[in-house]
Formats: C-alpha cells, sequence, structure tokens
C-alpha cells in the first residue's frame, strides 16, 4: 500500500468527468486500499479516485470509528432539503467556504465486492457523499459558490497558493 499524491486545484485531472468502473480487478482493489491510507493521512473524511489523479468512479470515505467504505459508480438517487455549512477539500487545502447542500441523500453504488448497495445518509454524511460525487463529474465545492467569492478564492490561489499548512487543524471532504 502507499499514500497517493492529491491532486491541487489547477490540476486538469480534477476537471473531467470520471469514467465508471468496469470491474473489481487487482489494480481496483490496489487503488482502493491506497485511497484508504492516504485519505486518513491527509486527514480526510472522504476521497475521490480523481482526487489521486484517477479517472474513475470510485470514491472511499471515512464513516466513522475509522471505518471507510467504498463506493464504486455512485449515484445520488433521492435528496432532499437545504442546509448550508462549511467545506474544505484536500485539493484545495486551507480554503473553506459555506456551501449549500442537499440535507439528506440516497446513494447508489457498488461495494468492493460489487454488490449494489443503496445508502441514506443526513448531516455531514449527505455532504460527504455530494462533495464527492461532484468530484466524479469534475466539479469542485468552489463551483457551488457565488462568482464574487469564487473568483476572490481564485485570485488569492493565483497570488498566494495554498496555506503552507493544509487542512490538519480542520477535517477536508
Amino acid at each position: 500500500m502507499a499514500i497517493l499524491p492529491v491532486r491541487l486545484y489547477g490540476d486538469p485531472v480534477l476537471r473531467r468527468r470520471a469514467e465508471p468502473v468496469g470491474s473489481v480487478t487487482a489494480d481496483v482493489e490496489a487503488l482502493i486500499d491506497d485511497m484508504i491510507l492516504t485519505m486518513y493521512d491527509q486527514l480526510g473524511i472522504g476521497l475521490a479516485a480523481p482526487q489521486v489523479g484517477i479517472p474513475v468512479r470510485l470514491l472511499v470515505v471515512d464513516e466513522g470509528k475509522g471505518v471507510a467504505r467504498v463506493y464504486l459508480n455512485p449515484a445520488i438517487a433521492e435528496q432532499g432539503g437545504t442546509v448550508v455549512a462549511e467545506e474544505g477539500c484536500l485539493s484545495l487545502p486551507g480554503i473553506f467556504a459555506d456551501v449549500a447542500r442537499s440535507e439528506w441523500v440516497v446513494v447508489e453504488a457498488q461495494d468492493r465486492d460489487g454488490t449494489s448497495r443503496r445508502r441514506r445518509a443526513a448531516g455531514l454524511m449527505a455532504r460527504v457523499f455530494q462533495h464527492e460525487i461532484d468530484h466524479l463529474a469534475g466539479v469542485l465545492f468552489i463551483d457551488h459558490l457565488d462568482k464574487v467569492t469564487r473568483d476572490r478564492i481564485k485570485r488569492r490561489i493565483r497570488k498566494e497558493g495554498f496555506p503552507e499548512e493544509s487542512a490538519a487543524s480542520s477535517a477536508a471532504l
């Protein structure tokens, strides 16, 4: 297992639409293990494959108490309500902003064994799913911000880069 480099804002792979995972091969198994290790190393609570440079529809999520779950080809089947909360991202270290998301979601995906699953999530877990599934479509959390706020963040990144200390003090999605 290896810790993979997390791609940062500006890397074109973050804007690509991810391809479906056809089957769970040895390479996919290794990627899953590496992504889980990378997510925990970076103090994240979710990680999508494009964030480590692999444009496939795969994400891993820390569902609490050190339990990481794998979601292959995830899609939001249902959602409802609206809530605004602060988000960060391992691909935009040190950048945080309030984002409106659905309050709850139902996600359909396959697990590591290829078995179809439905997962209902609310609160933080619903936010994590929406954030990570956005990555699979080439969408970043800053794309949900109003134009003025988004442009201010982009200018700051161009001018100052990312803070030395990434999201070590606050978990990032």
